[in-house]
């Protein structure tokens, strides 16, 4: 088992180093397969043997080896993050459909928490491919779905648990997006046009979010996000009052919510309901 650990690790570590090419190329619509990897300062080529995930950066004390400038921390943050979320997947869901499915997901997760953070932009091409997956993972992993089933028995309707699914991936990308989609309309209207309070790009995340999870779990990350979102923007504004006028990143917020929902978001719902179940 351990020697299983250590090989979805070094996976985990390889594919972060891939992330933060998407995560650099991807807002700026460039390749992700060419040129090769080089110094954003002085454009040499990065060495094979100083693109090791982690262990360059730390031969190299995070500077690039000709030109000496830093090399950011986000790099070795992300391959360490991505080996953490499929190390979180595969001993939650072991070697499984399930494991393959929100290990794609919280990598597509990754990408998108750092382009927000950093570019503040959400690209298209992740979301859709994620959608895309998504749909098609609904027909092999069944998405939570207990909203939908507790409607379908109430009208009686036998409904086979793979045709379930697939309507509960569809309409919690509905409910996800949806919902954005009508708050940022909302306040665009509301709060004048010259500014924009909720990006299109975070209904296409939602929309993706939605594929993957289903209606309750979809819920439950909006829920998260927002909460995250807040707590933090006004601990900093409590600190600083410069951030009143901040742009935070609401994609980091919602995708980090995503992954914990993706790991033990049905434990917590499951925890809530037993509990309001008791307090009823």
């Amino acid at each position: 088992m351990l020697i299983l650990y250590t090989v979805i690790a070094l996976f985990g570590l390889a594919l972060g180093s891939f992330l933060n090419v998407c995560i650099v190329r991807l807002p700026r619509h460039e390749s992700i397969v060419l040129p090769r990897s080089h110094c954003p300062q002085c454009n040499h080529l990065i060495r094979w043997y100083d693109n090791i995930p982690l262990l360059s950066f730390l031969v190299l004390r995070g500077r690039c080896r000709d030109c000496h400038a830093r090399i950011s921390a986000r790099y070795p943050l992300v391959e360490a993050l991505t080996a953490g979320v499929l190390l979180a997947d595969f001993h939650i869901y072991g070697l499984s459909p399930e494991f393959i499915k929100f290990a794609l997901f919280g990598m597509l997760l990754v990408v998108l928490i750092f382009t927000d953070l950093i570019e503040r932009r959400i690209p298209h091409a992740v979301t859709i491919l994620g959608m895309s997956l998504g749909l098609v993972f609904s027909f092999i992993v069944p998405v939570d779905n207990r909203l939908l089933e507790w409607l379908f028995r109430h009208l009686e309707w036998d409904i086979a648990r793979t045709t379930s699914s697939v309507i509960g991936a569809l309409a919690g990308a509905l409910t996800g997006g949806g919902l954005f989609y009508a708050v940022g309309e909302a306040f665009y209207h509301l709060g004048g046009r010259e500014k924009e309070y909720l990006g299109f790009g975070d209904v296409m995340l939602m929309l993706m979010v939605g594929t993957f999870l289903g209606i309750p779990l979809t819920l439950e990350t909006i829920l998260l996000g927002s909460l995250g979102g807040t707590i933090v923007a006004l601990g900093f504004t409590a600190v600083n009052r410069r951030y009143r006028e901040y742009p935070w990143p609401y994609g980091t917020f919602l995708g980090i919510a995503a992954v914990f929902a993706s790991l033990w978001g049905t434990r917590l719902l499951d925890a809530y309901l037993h509990w309001s179940n008791l307090a009823g």
